[in-house]
């Protein structure tokens, strides 16, 4: 028997716990922060992606409308949000776009280790909002990675090795609490200049137990040193450093403060801690949870997970890991009482299986990992860094085209006309889901014409009457306006 061909249908955005849950209890929630504040409300960035995510995936707030050359039928494909925050659905497009960026013009065809940095819970509560200390942060601990493979290289005999680093900043632990914490793929081994002023690469040996916890114990100890400069470790007699975000919004930075503790910042159980549904257990403080992971006072380094040279689907599955969107739609369910129950990928070690927010609850952890607008959280580091004197020979090593990752076909690859392959911001809708699940989204799921699209809606009365036309029903009431771009609190 034939298998069936996958057919692409529009998600139905609006019907998403989701949705719901923001669209219900927006307004509310805006209402018991502005009481919390005296009247001063979220950063207008913030409110703005709650408003904006409305509009997305629903056809009142614009749609590309398509119609197919063999049987003329019309379909309309509901505009996006664009969100940075927490929109499932802009994330995880966000994802494979950069996931493919990253396999096709980024990293050689060398084996690459993942290496993920977590801090202490008084640091993470200053990287949340901070990003230029975020950035410090990084610097530090990346220059520690580079130094250890430049160390490694020369006792191998190869000095004067250099490798590189791409760090996806990720902002939400596994629980939609504010954990800012460090993705970093490194180049698992050095470049060297070989004979005839090409590149070498120099593979490394795994890393052991002792030396990722020697390299944790580095960044440690250069980290308390970035933050004494910076005046953020006061001394014994000190009063403490100044909380900018408070000074900035005070309401958000306890929403920020509850959130990187599990706690909830408002409402009748302010102070209380996230409710958890599982199997309680004992667990005792522990160092090293496994293979190649070291923990230290708050500090934790781990770096068991690595893919080969030739395995680029591999790492492409690793790219968009590191970059995927803080939960999945799937993960989420309305219980009965209203509440909003968060299924954990991985049960906790204390047996935790779901977290269960009230509605208000819920849209404040949304709150807290709202990234500042026109923040980088994507950074390339030592070859890899934008202006590297070999950048542009390291990510053609090895390198073979078309990658094995992508199809040859236009339609996958992004290919135009010519042949050539686009910037990663010209990757079209239809490119990116057959890269992500080998579906050809412009193929007729009637009679397998091809769609072409031949007009782009932003009036609501005109796709309303194309909605009846088609057959589908329209959705609710508008979300009403976002706060304007500028805004003191936006910078």
């Amino acid at each position: 028997m034939a298998l069936q061909r996958a057919v692409y249908r529009s998600r139905d955005a609006e019907h998403t716990v989701l949705h719901q849950d923001v669209a219900e209890h927006l307004e509310a929630f805006l209402g018991a922060v502005a009481e919390a504040g005296d009247g001063a409300g979220l950063p207008q960035f913030v409110e703005r992606e709650f408003r904006e995510f409305l509009t997305c995936g629903v056809f009142e707030h614009g749609a590309a409308r398509f119609r197919c050359e063999g049987c003329a039928r019309e379909h309309l494909v509901p505009f996006s949000c664009k969100g940075r925050g927490w929109c499932p659905s802009c994330g995880g497009r966000r994802m494979t776009e950069r996931a493919a960026h990253l396999v096709d013009a980024v990293l050689p065809r060398v084996p690459v280790r993942q290496w993920v940095l977590t801090v202490p819970y008084r640091l993470r509560y200053r990287l949340a909002w901070n990003h230029g200390l975020s950035r410090a942060v990084l610097r530090v601990y990346t220059r520690v990675l580079l130094d250890v493979y430049a160390r490694g290289a020369r006792a191998r005999g190869a000095p004067g090795g250099r490798t590189g680093s791409v760090t996806v900043m990720q902002r939400a632990g596994s629980g939609l609490n504010a954990n800012l914490h460090f993705h970093t793929l490194v180049l698992d081994g050095v470049f060297s200049d070989g004979a005839g002023g090409e590149l070498a690469f120099h593979p490394a040996p795994a890393p052991s137990d002792a030396e990722v916890a020697a390299a944790l114990a580095t960044i440690r100890h250069r980290v308390q040193r970035l933050l004494v400069r910076r005046g953020l470790e006061p001394a014994d007699d000190a009063t403490g450093p100044a909380d900018l975000l408070a000074d900035e919004s005070p309401v958000l930075a306890g929403i920020v403060g509850a959130s990187v503790q599990g706690r909830v910042a408002l409402g009748p159980r302010a102070g209380a801690r996230v409710r958890r549904l599982g199997d309680e257990r004992d667990t005792a403080a522990v160092t090293s949870r496994g293979a190649r992971q070291a923990h230290l006072e708050g500090f934790d380094l781990h770096a068991n997970v690595w893919v080969s040279a030739n395995d680029r689907a591999g790492v492409e599955r690793l790219c968009r890991y590191v970059l995927r969107p803080p939960f999945a739609q799937e993960r989420l369910r309305l219980r009965r009482d209203g509440r909003v129950a968060l299924e954990l990928k991985t049960a906790w070690r204390d047996g935790t299986r779901e977290l269960v927010f009230d509605p208000l609850e819920f849209l404040e952890r949304l709150a807290a990992i709202t990234p500042r607008p026109e923040t980088n959280l994507l950074i390339c580091h030592g070859v890899l860094a934008p202006r590297a004197r070999w950048r542009e020979r390291v990510v053609a090593y090895g390198r073979v085209l078309p990658e094995p990752t992508a199809s040859a076909a236009p339609l996958a690859a992004g290919l135009d006309d010519a042949g050539v392959k686009p910037t990663p911001r010209a990757w079209t809708w239809a490119a990116l889901m057959h890269r992500a699940f080998s579906i050809d989204v412009l193929a007729c799921p009637l009679c397998g014409g091809r769609l072409r699209l031949i007009a782009t809606l932003h009036d609501p009365a005109v796709i309303r009457k194309i909605l009846a036309h088609v057959g589908i029903a329209p959705s609710g009431p508008s979300p009403g306006p976002a706060p304007p771009e500028s805004g003191g609190a936006a910078s």
